[in-house]
């Protein structure tokens, strides 16, 4: 079991889905300080985690956030803060398109960036939580999946970047994964107000994925952990995908 005994991590995101369920993680594995970010700060203040917690309420591509932020020396970092959309490339207002990237790649670089600094001189270890829609292309996704391709080379390029100075970066790729960043997407939603939210997730994963299932948060934020951890002290600029056989 990973230990992070110690250790300071920032997580973005973290108010829920992916980024909860890897605090939650954190909080119970001897994690002596976590740093939160999100941008729902009544959710965010509403978190009750057993450990020390800093929260920062704010908009992750806002430079001038980062800019203000005090993340004190960190360990980790989980650059999980996203958003989803969808729709056709013909259909697409450019004003949706600029959205999604903003948050999705914009507020990625800017995490990364800040993260990388607070590591200086001590090294560190990071994860970018990009997507298997940046892996495989399906219609109706065209912001979301070129942010996540996007953020798949970007951590690629910050792990060439950061080795010098022993900072690893990876990258996780789930697919279908139980939060509620699904309730954004129209199709899910319409579904779920139809038949329930756990039956459209039940139906679109026997639909889509050969394990017939979509992953839990838990379940992704253990593999988050393990890529953080010492146990993963040879990897780095790759990206694990999870998504039960959906891309192959």
């Amino acid at each position: 079991m990973p230990d992070f005994a110690d250790r300071s991590i920032l997580i973005t995101g973290a108010a829920s889905g992916i980024g909860l369920a890897t605090a939650e993680y954190f909080a119970t594995h001897g994690t002596a300080r976590l740093v939160l970010v999100d941008i729902d700060a009544v959710a965010l203040d509403a978190l009750d985690l057993p450990i020390r917690c800093e929260r920062l309420a704010g908009d992750v591509a806002d430079e001038a956030f980062w800019d203000a932020a005090d993340l004190g020396a960190l360990d980790h970092a989980v650059v999980n803060a996203g958003i989803a959309g969808a729709g056709a490339i013909t259909g697409l207002a450019f004003a949706e398109w600029r959205r999604i990237l903003s948050v999705n790649l914009d507020g990625a670089f800017l995490t990364l960036r800040a993260a990388m600094r607070a590591m200086d001189g001590r090294g560190g270890s990071i994860v970018a939580v990009a997507s298997a829609a940046g892996i495989k292309a399906e219609p109706g996704v065209a912001a979301y999946g070129a942010s996540k391709a996007a953020l798949i080379q970007l951590a690629r390029v910050a792990a060439k970047e950061g080795a010098a100075s022993g900072i690893r970066v990876n990258a996780i790729a789930p697919a279908g994964v139980e939060t509620p960043v699904w309730d954004a997407v129209p199709m899910f939603a319409d579904r779920a107000a139809e038949i329930g939210r756990d039956a459209a997730f039940a139906e679109m994963a026997r639909m889509a994925t050969p394990l017939g299932r979509y992953a839990r948060p838990d379940e992704i934020a253990a593999q988050i952990a393990f890529l953080l951890s010492d146990g993963a002290a040879y990897m780095t600029g790759t990206t694990l995908v999870s998504d039960g056989g959906y891309t192959l």
